[in-house]
């Protein structure tokens, strides 16, 4: 399995740091964050270091997904919170912290100070016509 010897969570996965462990299979591990931005806030992460989404093999990405549907019902019907964010960063300029791929699980309540959202305001239609077109072409 793809390691990286200085990565916090490739320690975690290995056990030499300890975790709270809410799940884990062959791919994946679910664990609690110590420092959470509301009670219940945890992690799903791949096991395999991969620094982010773009290094992440489909496969591995369909397991933590898996794993992610599954760890987020379980949260939601132990807290019953009235929302829940799936958060997922690449790269610093993103605000990811740790450069091995994982998805935050944040439950929220309403006016709970969390600052996880922007404003919405109008974009140029031309302009996002024009590239979503470039970035079709990407896709394929």
């Amino acid at each position: 399995m793809k390691r990286d010897p200085d990565c916090i969570f490739c320690k975690i996965v290995e056990g030499a740091i300890p975790s709270f462990k809410l799940f884990e299979n062959d791919a994946t591990l679910a664990f609690m964050d110590i420092n959470p931005l509301n009670d219940g806030h945890c992690l799903v992460i791949a096991k395999p270091h991969h620094p982010d989404l773009f290094d992440l093999p489909p496969a591995l990405l369909a397991e933590v997904a898996l794993s992610l549907a599954r760890v987020a019902r379980a949260v939601r019907d132990e807290l019953a919170p009235e929302g829940l964010n799936l958060l997922q960063a690449n790269g610093r300029a993103a605000a990811q912290s740790v450069p091995h791929f994982h998805i935050h699980v944040v439950p929220r309540r309403m006016n709970d100070g969390a600052s996880l959202n922007w404003t919405p305001r109008p974009g140029d239609m031309k302009a996002i016509g024009q590239l979503a077109e470039r970035i079709r072409a990407r896709i394929g």
